[in-house]
């Protein structure tokens, strides 16, 4: 693969995970937004979709876009956000390899700045941040005091130094995903919490945060629906500290 030089004089190569689900209406614009984006970086990349068996014609609306830079991958039965990340960030063939959540809330035109704090800060991991002072960050309050409450209990639980965890927008250097990625069991609600703290455990120590665009879009998902996802969140979330403080479960691993 040819790769581009930067204007940090490194030659670099990008890989970036989109999943997926049930988009059919928006997916195609939002994959070429992203690659356009990309386009304008100094850097060689590939953009990886990983169609979370959706139910709709998501992935035949994504079929024409295959090319050298858009790998298309998929699966019949949905198994979570988690698992369609880790599934394309395991194929991945990047130096720095990220994913960012499909549905536009979250601009792509904050890969540069993620990657450019990856490059000064000599990082293992860069996270968005809606907390980063330059951070512009349109969102209603409802979302902001439930995002308040599990930064508080994450923070408590874990111990986190980053002020945000949950930003759907995160890259990583290659070793960090190889070391980290076989040790995870989360596949839905709490795919943020568990990467970062087992990266942590392991040693990679040097996560940072970076600002980030967020203009939250408003949708029809009922308050049955929040409930649920939150009661789900907390389980998935006391789940990953009970396998990390209590059984040991991720030092012990042997892979």
């Amino acid at each position: 693969m040819r790769q581009r030089s930067n204007k940090f004089g490194l030659s670099i190569y990008l890989s970036v995970v989109i999943p997926v689900f049930d988009q059919q209406k928006t997916i195609v614009k939002d994959v070429l937004n992203i690659d356009s984006i990309l386009k304008s970086l100094d850097y060689s990349y590939e953009i990886i979709v990983v169609n979370d068996g959706s139910n709709d014609d998501t992935y035949s609306k994504l079929l024409p876009l295959a090319s050298h830079n858009i790998r298309i991958l998929s699966y019949q039965i949905n198994q979570g956000k988690g698992h369609a990340v880790r599934f394309g960030m395991l194929k991945a063939r990047g130096e720095i390899v990220g994913f960012i959540d499909a549905g536009m809330d979250i601009h792509p035109s904050g890969f540069e700045m993620l990657i450019n704090h990856m490059n000064w800060y000599s990082a293992d991991i860069i996270v968005g941040s809606k907390l980063h002072p330059v951070s512009q960050v349109n969102y209603p309050l409802s979302r902001k005091i439930l995002s308040w409450g599990y930064r508080w209990l994450t923070h408590r639980l874990f111990g986190f130094q980053i002020r945000d965890t949950q930003v759907g927008l995160k890259f990583f250097k290659r070793k960090v995903v190889k070391d980290v990625l076989p040790r995870l069991l989360v596949k839905k609600y709490a795919f943020d919490i568990e990467i970062l703290a087992v990266a942590y455990l392991l040693g990679y120590k040097r996560i940072y945060e970076a600002p980030v665009k967020i203009n939250f879009k408003s949708n029809t998902i009922t308050a049955l629906n929040v409930w649920r996802t939150i009661a789900f969140m907390l389980w998935d979330t006391f789940a990953v500290f009970y396998r990390l403080k209590i059984l040991h479960y991720y030092d012990d691993k042997k892979l």
